[in-house]
């Protein structure tokens, strides 16, 4: 999500500087005629405070218990949880509409608080109002996508279309990431706090998102868009995003049905995989998630560290060698000493960045 003081034309980032997108042939935050597309800005048409307002990205159009809703973040669509049941969500979000909204552009309905910050996922959803969303679940910049989910795998090539950054592409560097992420409570107002969270996914170059981005559905980029994440917070060197499943999985819970809206596509994006990382067996993956998740509290014992997955030795080497991923607060010229460059015989790989943040400005 993204905030901008009222009446200011500039565009303040959470936690990250601005950084153009490329050349669009649609744009991702103005006000489009209905049925709008996702990938597109929106939120909450309540998100805003004495001085400021937020928006964040409308993801994806799935059916949730056979109705038409719109998937995003907790943070954008609930506020954090602090929205009301049918609460408007609106098409751009406040600050793409001078952070006021005229009820034309109320595009769905917040359908409640089925997924609660605190849950290990960070997912919002909302009722679909009539004819005010393409039903074929088409998203900017990327088209319709696939109704089949496809695992995040580690070094699997990613896309997305979101509010800030528009449509951008990166790699998946690690999975089974533990990470706590700062939030705060209201539109760049309120007490701040941090939720836990666990099996997630953490996506490279650090330019694939920026604050205003969440909430975007995150697709595979190898020949069909299949759902493989949803996009929630992030810093200047990586992403972090909820693997699908988990987030079908929870809105799941109660006996809930839910399905992507999209074609139902065939050739390389598949619902499961051999492995997490291609190359190394899936019993050895194991064996290294063991392992990270043995050593996990000691490492996020020691000063700076934000962060902890299975990765690669080396994103851009063909090296099948797996590792333990730390992302740890630090100058970039600078590393921290005396971390241990291995654990149990695995190789344990440093990545700077600053803190790891919710994708707002809220």
């Amino acid at each position: 999500m993204i905030r901008s003081a009222f009446g200011k034309v500039s565009l303040a980032l959470a936690a990250t500087a601005l950084i153009a997108g490329p050349v669009l042939a649609q744009s991702t935050n103005t006000l489009q005629t209905p049925p709008i597309k996702m990938g597109t800005s929106g939120g909450s048409a309540n998100d805003s405070s004495r001085s400021f307002c937020c928006a964040g990205t409308l993801g994806a159009l799935i059916l949730y218990n056979g109705v038409p809703h719109i998937l995003s973040n907790n943070h954008v669509l609930a506020r954090s949880g602090s929205a009301a049941v049918g609460e408007d969500i609106v098409q751009p979000g406040l600050i793409d509409s001078a952070c006021r909204t005229t009820g034309s552009n109320v595009v769905a309905d917040f359908a409640g608080d089925k997924t609660p910050l605190g849950t290990n996922v960070d997912v919002g959803i909302a009722a679909v109002r009539t004819g005010m969303v393409d039903p074929t679940g088409a998203i900017l910049n990327v088209g319709v996508p696939c109704s089949s989910t496809q695992t995040p795998t580690v070094g699997l090539s990613v896309r997305k279309s979101g509010r800030t950054t528009g449509h951008t592409t990166g790699t998946i560097q690690a999975v089974n990431v533990s990470t706590s992420i700062q939030y705060q409570s209201g539109c760049n107002s309120g007490k701040k706090f941090t939720a836990s969270y666990t099996n997630q996914i953490s996506i490279t170059p650090g330019t694939f998102s920026a604050g205003g981005d969440s909430g975007s559905l995150i697709l595979s980029n190898d020949g069909t868009p299949n759902p493989v994440g949803l996009l929630f917070a992030g810093s200047s060197a990586v992403t972090i995003a909820n693997p699908i499943q988990s987030v079908v999985s929870a809105l799941q819970a109660g006996g809930n049905t839910v399905s992507f809206v999209g074609t139902a596509c065939s050739g390389t994006g598949a619902s499961t995989a051999d492995s997490i990382i291609a190359g190394i067996s899936e019993s050895e993956v194991q064996y290294v998630k063991g392992i990270k998740e043995r050593h996990e509290a000691s490492l996020f014992a020691r000063p700076g560290v934000v962060g902890v997955g299975v990765g690669k030795v080396n994103d851009n080497s063909d090296t099948n060698e797996a590792a333990i991923i730390v992302y740890v607060e630090s100058n970039k010229s600078a590393l921290p000493k005396g971390f241990p460059k291995q654990l149990d015989g695995i190789k344990v790989r440093l990545i700077p960045t600053d803190p790891i943040v919710a994708r707002c400005g809220a």
